[in-house]
């Protein structure tokens, strides 16, 4: 049986885990790391993902796609400060959705996602030695219904079946206490690229009991960055009269130096900020070069409010789980946000004690995600592990007065199911508009509306005489279902979503298709550069056989000359026949050479007739791929 993987979608970084002699292990990259950047490029017909996308950033900064996890699942007005910061396009798209714009096409921001994750479970299926398709796929616990939809429909269209739908800091519990014993209270804090999550848990004898959960999803380690660039923007104004964030290249490397700068100020108390021709003179075309020395004092200074900012939920979470600072045994920090210092300082501030370490911050996540999917497939080195997550949000549905009636509150156990019975307002009413809201504000305009559902069919009848049946049914992955009927006449009747953010199963399946012929096309692309270079590494190898069997025939080394020059000439075309017939030709002349070589007592092994040299075979049937 394929084994299932756990995958962190994260907002700067994504890992993929698996359980392995009934521990998780991080399966590294195929350039070798542990960590895959979720970015994703796009350069003519040609798709970039991970570190190779990322290096060609600041050239191509208006189709090189970054923190897109900011945007999954939102709609427009959610994200519009996001929006204007970033050096890509993001605009409105249908019923209040977000699209970004790319070479003249609008993708859903699941599309992307989708690519980052096709790219790791690719390389994880070659890892591994077996195709992949199960996977885990964890979510900021604060994420609401339609940010879990649209992470779930990213993994449909990357063509995988996702299991489960994990929040991030129960994850990082599940890596954490695996190998534990006893009885534990732990609160995980969990500052990633894009969101911060808090999560209060009972652990002992293998229950994980989430109490509560709390945070705030526009708030990351990318908004500390922007405090950075607008810093280093508003200095480089103040000297040249030239706003650097109106330039998408140089709005670009100030993004990419902001990052470096925070993370070298996690270790050292200032770092040097240099980046050379960041722009020109509009009026002299002269270079204009940016040179500052950020102190980690300037810098949390800087972030002040941000650092605010990340107590509220600590406390509300405390006060939700009913718990004071005092009975919490162990802090875990999730997210390379976590070790900025004055965010450590704060935690320890705010509990009273030492945060606990011995989990690594940007691993943990997909650590406790592979032991989730082993939960699931019955991997029997876990033993008996129960998980009880709860929903982060209430759920209600709007009522006359333009008020929220709460169905299902926030921190109850999932899966959770609720019934209520509603009626009409009005004589004869032949239908109702079910507006599902999710939130905490007791006005229904001040929280996010999910969908309408429409109940039609209702037979005539006084008002207040229908009985209106509306179940909530939250599944396992924290995802919402609404059914409603009307129970008066017996009758049942369907119920159809409208505007919601999130795609319908027509546009999934539209991408799903899409996706399989974008991977054909990439496979055809690599193909193609991997047969090139195998005739250039031919072209090569016959250039130096040439010099070194000087004792050869000189016909014989005007020709093997004279193919390898044809071989560099089909190289630059875009004929594979071409290619495939030089190739031939040129190993057919290149064994004659290295045989009469031989001959003529010159050092080396000559083939056997018939048959190339073992290191030929190995130049010419060797798996290439491009250099990093």
């Amino acid at each position: 049986m394929p084994k299932a993987v756990g995958i962190d979608l994260g907002t700067t970084n994504s890992v993929i885990a698996v359980m392995e002699g009934g521990r998780p292990e991080v399966i590294v990259n195929a350039e070798g790391a542990r960590t895959t950047p979720s970015v994703v490029a796009y350069k003519g017909e040609e798709r970039l993902v991970g570190q190779i996308a990322r290096r060609q950033a600041a050239l191509n900064p208006a189709a090189t796609l970054f923190e897109v996890k900011r945007f999954i699942g939102r709609n427009w007005n959610e994200v519009k400060d996001e929006a204007s910061r970033s050096p890509f396009t993001v605009k409105e798209g249908p019923g209040g959705s977000v699209r970004i714009e790319v070479n003249g096409k609008d993708l859903a921001p699941e599309q992307v996602s989708a690519e980052v994750l096709r790219k790791m479970v690719a390389d994880a299926s070659s890892k591994l030695g077996q195709s992949i398709k199960d996977v885990v796929i964890t979510v900021p616990a604060y994420f609401d219904n339609s940010q879990r939809e649209a992470t779930k429909q990213a993994g449909e269209i990357a063509g995988l079946n996702v299991l489960r739908v994990i929040n991030e800091p129960t994850a990082a519990a599940l890596a954490y206490g695996l190998e534990r014993k006893g009885n534990e209270t732990v609160l995980v804090f969990d500052l990633g690229g894009g969101t911060f999550d808090v999560t209060i848990l009972e652990l002992g004898d293998g229950v994980f009991e989430v109490k509560s959960t709390s945070g705030d999803t526009h708030l990351g380690g990318a908004d500390f960055d922007q405090r950075i660039v607008d810093w280093l923007a508003g200095e480089f104004q103040k000297e040249h009269n030239f706003d650097l964030r109106k330039d998408k290249q140089a709005l670009q490397r100030l993004i990419e130096t902001a990052e470096k700068a925070k993370i070298e100020l996690s270790s050292a108390s200032e770092t040097s900020i240099s980046l050379p021709f960041i722009t020109f003179d509009p009026e002299t075309r002269t270079p204009l070069h940016l040179e500052r020395t950020l102190s980690r004092a300037k810098f949390e200074e800087l972030t002040s409010d941000l650092l605010r900012r990340v107590r509220e939920p600590v406390q509300q979470a405390l006060n939700d789980a009913k718990l004071d600072a005092s009975k919490i045994d162990e802090v875990i920090l999730v997210g390379g946000s976590t070790r900025i210092p004055a965010v450590k300082r704060i935690v320890q501030d705010i509990i009273g004690k030492t945060p606990n370490e011995s989990v690594n911050p940007d691993e943990a996540v997909a650590l406790g995600a592979a032991v989730q999917a082993g939960i699931i497939q019955g991997d029997s080195a876990l033993g008996d592990i129960v998980l009880v997550d709860v929903t982060p949000l209430t759920l209600g549905v709007e009522v006359k007065g333009g008020m929220i009636a709460p169905m299902i509150t926030r921190n109850t156990a999932v899966p959770a199911k609720k019934t209520e019975i509603y009626t009409t307002a009005e004589n004869n009413q032949p239908g109702v508009e079910i507006v599902v809201l999710q939130g905490e504000r007791p006005m229904a305009a001040d929280n996010k509306s999910l969908g309408r559902f429409k109940l039609e069919g209702i037979p005539p009848m006084p008002a207040g005489r229908a009985q209106i049946e509306v179940t909530f049914d939250i599944d396992a992955n924290g995802i919402l279902h609404v059914t409603a009927k009307e129970k008066t006449s017996g009758k049942e009747s369907s119920i159809r979503i409208e505007n919601t953010t999130t795609l319908d199963k027509t546009d999934v399946e539209k991408m799903v298709r899409e996706a399989e012929q974008n991977a054909e096309a990439d496979k055809q692309r690599r193909e193609k550069v991997e047969k090139r270079n195998a005739l250039d590494s031919l072209r090569v190898q016959a250039t130096q056989a040439i010099e070194e069997n000087a004792g050869a025939d000189q016909g014989l080394k005007d020709r093997v000359k004279a193919l390898a020059d044809e071989a560099e000439e089909a190289i630059r075309s875009d004929d594979d026949s071409k290619i495939a017939d030089v190739q031939k030709r040129l190993e057919e002349g290149l064994r004659e050479l290295m045989t009469a070589g031989q001959q003529a007592g010159q050092p080396g092994e000559a083939a056997p007739a018939g048959q190339a040299r073992k290191d030929d075979e190995d130049v010419i049937d060797a798996d290439f791929k491009p250099a990093d």
